[in-house]
């Protein structure tokens, strides 16, 4: 059962579906349970969403061995964060003011997540939500999200709270553009039912990617993985000054208009999920 692209009723990312010998069968999504948390506030409980979705098997890759194309793009990650820190420092600390303003804590969010080869590093963010966020333990973001606050939807509407990231960039923890990173215990829900999902951390995690371009914050785990196998084994620097235009785009129309974009993919061949037998 091989699972292709296709668009939703939103048009905003790829649907699965199934192929079932001379007939294709659509695969309805998965509906993930949500419940209250102590303000009565619907929160989406990360091992309960794990529980009720159908197992999947990721199309092996392999792992890039491509030194030139690593040390070039290493060479314009440190060149575009600098040029971006430089250009983009005194509006960075007026949005930490805001977020001061805004909301009680510090303007910065950080959190451990994990990047190539597994390696755990500290991700930086501007908090886009409540101090307490996550006082019930890890939940994955969902759409409409109770938890952040005013200022916060504006930032995760345009992307800006990732924009501390580039001191990751800088450090060598992330690249431009690559899949994005994810919590270690969020990789422990997602393995029990996407075997080879791990295989995304073959490359650099990125502050944007094939996925977040494609769907963002409204992306299952199945279908971000389907996006960053295309990215995998389509690496080229061209397809990076892409999604870096994208992106940019992006930002520029909003969320709401991503659908008049249109869909985009790697060129050469997809990724592909597929369903557990």
């Amino acid at each position: 059962l091989s699972a292709k692209y296709q668009h939703t009723g939103r048009k905003d990312h790829p649907k699965l579906l199934q192929d079932h010998r001379s007939d294709r069968v659509e695969k309805k999504r998965v509906t993930v349970k949500m419940e209250k948390d102590q303000n009565n506030e619907e929160i989406l409980n990360l091992q309960r969403f794990a529980d009720n979705k159908v197992r999947y098997i990721a199309e092996k890759v392999e792992r890039p061995d491509r030194k030139l194309y690593f040390f070039a793009k290493r060479s314009a990650d440190i060149v575009c964060a600098l040029l971006a820190m430089i250009l983009l420092l005194t509006p960075m600390l007026a949005i930490a003011l805001i977020i001061r303003a805004d909301s009680p804590g510090s303007p910065i969010f950080h959190q451990v997540r994990l990047g190539r080869d597994q390696k755990p590093f500290v991700l930086y963010k501007f908090r886009s939500m409540r101090m307490d966020a996550e006082r019930d333990g890890a939940q994955w973001a969902a759409n409409d999200d109770p938890r952040v606050t005013r200022i916060g939807r504006f930032l995760r509407k345009t992307r800006i709270d990732e924009l501390p990231q580039l001191v990751n960039i800088l450090k060598g923890d992330m690249s431009i553009v690559g899949p994005r990173p994810e919590r270690p215990e969020f990789y422990d829900v997602f393995d029990t039912y996407i075997t080879g999902f791990r295989q995304r951390m073959f490359v650099k995690p990125g502050l944007t990617g094939l996925a977040q371009i494609n769907g963002g914050y409204s992306l299952l785990p199945e279908e971000k993985i389907v996006y960053d196998l295309d990215y995998i084994k389509n690496l080229s620097l061209r397809t990076d000054a892409g999604l870096i235009l994208r992106t940019v785009l992006v930002v520029l129309h909003g969320d709401e208009n991503r659908s008049q974009l249109g869909d985009i993919r790697c060129c050469k061949t997809a990724g592909e999920v597929k369903e557990a037998s």
